[in-house]
């Protein structure tokens, strides 16, 4: 398996504070990678670096090949990294059809396809994204990054808040992309869901890689010790 993304070492401070000490992960093409631990731990801050939102005082990020650790967000984009952030953050005032198309860059994801990966949004596509549920939006924000025909699929609390029938649809749609082969990186707290998909995992404690290992190779003293409450 070829690697696609590499981080090695990232710090981050936010002023004087310091938030990541030291995190490292790597995803492969095709591969599924769950980012976990607990809230407060540098889940969102490792995305954030990764995406070019935040800037790492040292350690290096490279991303198919290219050292991405000084580039801006759109350039990172623009190679390839398609980001889901917490929060979903969809156009309120435009249309479904108009969210998907305003990120839209040529390759196999289209319009069509989303729908006919999210059939919700088929049914809604003219109706504005303010008027959708919070899974039909989390569903839109998904497609959206989609649209981009990214290498890597990055997912920041994929299903948190969501209906349990929101949450199945949202796993069935992560699923037959992993089927397809779509590079993902995913952070969620629904493990029963996670693990099934994951090819390995990635906890962080206290802002530091903490533990790498296959789903099975997590064992209930792991989970406890790093992501129980």
């Amino acid at each position: 398996m070829r690697e696609l993304l590499k981080i090695e070492d990232i710090q981050v401070f936010y002023g004087p504070s310091q938030a990541l000490f030291g995190v490292e992960l790597s995803v492969g093409e095709g591969e599924v990678v769950a980012l976990m631990g607990r809230n407060g731990m540098g889940k969102t801050t490792t995305i954030r670096t990764l995406c070019r939102m935040s800037k790492q005082k040292s350690g290096a990020i490279q991303f198919a090949g290219q050292d991405i650790s000084k580039m801006p967000s759109h350039k990172v984009a623009q190679l390839g990294v398609g980001l889901v952030p917490e929060g979903r953050r969809c156009f309120g005032s435009l249309t479904v059809q108009e969210n998907l198309v305003a990120a839209a860059r040529g390759g196999e994801w289209t319009l069509e396809k989303v729908y006919e990966l999210f059939p919700r949004l088929s049914e809604r596509e003219h109706q504005t994204a303010n008027t959708l549920s919070g899974g039909e939006q989390q569903m839109l924000a998904i497609g959206r990054a989609l649209m981009t025909n990214p290498k890597l699929l990055v997912l920041d609390e994929a299903t948190e808040g969501l209906a349990p029938v929101i949450r199945e649809e949202i796993w069935r749609a992560i699923g037959e992309l992993k089927a397809g082969g779509q590079s993902i990186l995913i952070v969620d707290k629904t493990l029963a869901e996670l693990l099934p998909l994951a090819d390995r995992c990635v906890i962080l404690e206290r802002g530091k890689t903490a533990w790498t290992g296959k789903p099975d190779e997590l064992t209930p003293d792991i989970a406890d010790r790093y992501l129980g409450v």
